[in-house]
């Protein structure tokens, strides 16, 4: 199989440091558009779509491979293996975060840092930790899916941008998920809101930046404080800005925090 192809894997820049950008639910690789740019002029950075997403061939889906995130953290390995990449930086957004984490518990020796915008182990709340939300909320959402994926797309990503004074915003992140192959989405959406690693986060030991924002409606502010206390070698930042998306409504700061942590 021609991994770059099942992709759809890109590769900017010709920087001697390789990063590696993951999206999240949803998205392709476009979702990246206002920050890889820049990254370019510094780095070498790869891009990809995760199946279902984008452009990424549709006809490479295997149900029982991507029935958990076991699956997409194998395409992940599988490409940075082709491109036969060393020390790499992972750039991961919300699920794509945890299947870089994921990754370097795999492969620790492949990576060099993990970069975590708005990360979640578990979305779910549980008598001892606040993931967000409640199974209930959980299974009404796949089932609104199920019946409406439009729509259920339409809602999804007014919630997930969290931007009303940039409708444009959600409408491309609304677009962009429609995009989506529906069957293999609706799987995904089920292995991302249903996962938990939280019993994977002492093994990570690559150090890790944790970015986050002040009204996250998918990743609470608790989700981002459990983080750091059980990663062995995090650091969290904080954004002052809403949504769960800081890549797309506030690239600038998004592109700040990374690149300093880069070049600590």
């Amino acid at each position: 199989m021609d991994i770059l192809k099942r992709n759809n894997v890109r590769i900017l820049g010709r920087g001697a440091r390789t990063l590696v950008l993951v999206n999240g639910f949803g998205c392709d690789q476009s979702i990246w558009n206002s920050v890889a740019p820049t990254l370019a002029k510094q780095f070498r950075v790869v891009l990809f779509d995760q199946m279902g997403a984008g452009d990424a061939d549709f006809a490479a889906y295997e149900p029982e491979k991507y029935a958990s995130l076991a699956g997409y953290t194998q395409d992940l390995l599988d490409i940075c293996r082709h491109l036969k990449l060393s020390q790499v930086t992972l750039i991961g957004h919300s699920v794509g975060a945890m299947i870089c984490m994921l990754a370097a518990i795999e492969k620790p020796d492949l990576f060099r840092q993990l970069l975590l915008l708005c990360p979640s182990p578990c979305y779910t709340n549980h008598p001892d930790y606040h993931g967000g939300f409640e199974q209930t909320d959980i299974d009404s959402m796949l089932a609104y899916m199920e019946t409406d994926f439009v729509g259920w797309a339409d809602s999804f990503a007014h919630f997930v941008m969290g931007t009303p004074d940039q409708p444009s915003l959600v409408m491309e992140l609304s677009h962009r998920i429609c995009k989506n192959d529906q069957l293999i989405a609706k799987q995904f959406a089920r292995v991302t809101f249903t996962s938990d690693n939280r019993h994977d986060l002492e093994r990570v030991t690559t150090p890790c930046l944790l970015v986050q924002c002040a009204q996250d409606l998918v990743a609470p502010l608790e989700v981002g404080s459990y983080l750091l206390a059980a990663i062995p070698q995090a650091t969290l930042v904080t954004l002052p800005i809403s949504g769960h998306c800081p890549h797309v409504s506030a690239p600038l700061e998004t592109l700040t925090v990374l690149q300093s942590f880069m070049a600590a």
